[in-house]
């Protein structure tokens, strides 16, 4: 036995269409990061130094500001990708 309280079920929001170029180019910015910490042969010396710093320990401090650029980059292009969204604040899902 049924109540005659069914949900009402809504229809399924519009996906707005994704600009496939921008999405890539924010995974590439996403990517330089690892690829470049990861490629530690590269950066595992001593010379040159930064104010008594080896190369490898200031190489490393310097992505920490270029990797949340990139980020950032990356979280700004994905949103222009997507274009206007139908979900709005405060807006049940």
């Amino acid at each position: 036995m049924t109540s005659g309280n069914t949900p009402q079920t809504r229809p399924a929001p519009e996906v707005p269409p994704t600009d496939k170029t921008k999405m890539a180019i924010a995974g590439v910015l996403l990517a330089i990061p690892i690829i470049a910490l990861l490629w530690v042969p590269h950066y595992a010396k001593v010379e040159p130094r930064l104010f008594g710093f080896p190369f490898f320990f200031w190489y490393q401090f310097v992505w920490v500001f270029v990797c949340s650029g990139l980020t950032y980059t990356a979280y700004r292009l994905t949103l222009s990708a997507r274009g206007r969204t139908t979900h709005k604040v405060g807006e049940d899902r």
